[in-house]
């Protein structure tokens, strides 16, 4: 994601420490303290402007969200909605997605979302994908048992690749999408990306994996 620089973004995200956590590693194990409830949380690895994680906090207020963003100036534009919305159901994180085991408690996680992530398709960057075998790991290590990751793209190949990715992890494939908005699928948010890409006709793909106890 190319977005233009915001200088100011870093510090409109310090002056906003009750929706924008900035020492996640103190909450490790903690987390429903900083909520308003204790409820199942949920976190989006790769938020980007927020359009999804908001939509899902207010479609479940009984469900705690936690949006993950690493570039400062994307994270500063999910801020914009969730000060728009007021949800006491969401927080940001503007920090690496990589490093979640360093957040969460073992089993703090009911449930990860991967929205359009980037498909880093040359074979030498494999290892950054975020459904490659270590990401799959620390996903694992966070979630609770027989927790779930679901994963929207437009790519094929990395659709493909993910499919493979979380067969040979040992994962249950328990739905699968291949033209997510042609189906009879109901509560899908939209990212902004998703938008971007139905309106040039291209199918959305989508699969609900779940990590065996």
């Amino acid at each position: 994601m190319r977005v233009r620089n915001k200088p100011w973004a870093a510090d409109k995200l310090a002056e906003h420490t009750n929706y924008v956590v900035t020492n996640p590693e103190a909450l490790k194990g903690k987390w429903n303290d900083h909520f308003e409830k204790n409820q199942p949380i949920h976190i989006e690895v790769g938020s980007g402007k927020g359009q999804f994680i908001v939509g899902m906090a207010k479609q479940n207020p009984d469900i705690n969200y936690i949006g993950i963003e690493r570039q400062t100036s994307v994270a500063v534009m999910a801020l914009d909605k969730i000060l728009e919305s007021e949800l006491p159901n969401v927080k940001l994180l503007n920090t690496d997605g990589g490093l979640i085991s360093d957040y969460f408690e073992a089993g703090e996680v009911d449930r990860v979302y991967l929205n359009f992530s980037d498909p880093w398709p040359k074979y030498k960057h494999e290892k950054r994908r975020l459904t490659y075998r270590s990401f799959l790991e620390n996903y694992q290590t966070i979630l609770k048992a027989n927790g779930e990751v679901h994963f929207k793209t437009d790519n094929q190949g990395l659709f493909e690749y993910s499919l493979g990715s979380f067969s040979q992890y040992g994962m249950v494939l328990n739905q699968v999408w291949l033209d997510l908005h042609a189906s009879d699928y109901e509560g899908n948010v939209r990212t902004e990306y998703e938008e971007k890409f139905a309106a040039k006709g291209q199918p959305i793909y989508r699969v609900e994996a779940q990590f065996k106890d």
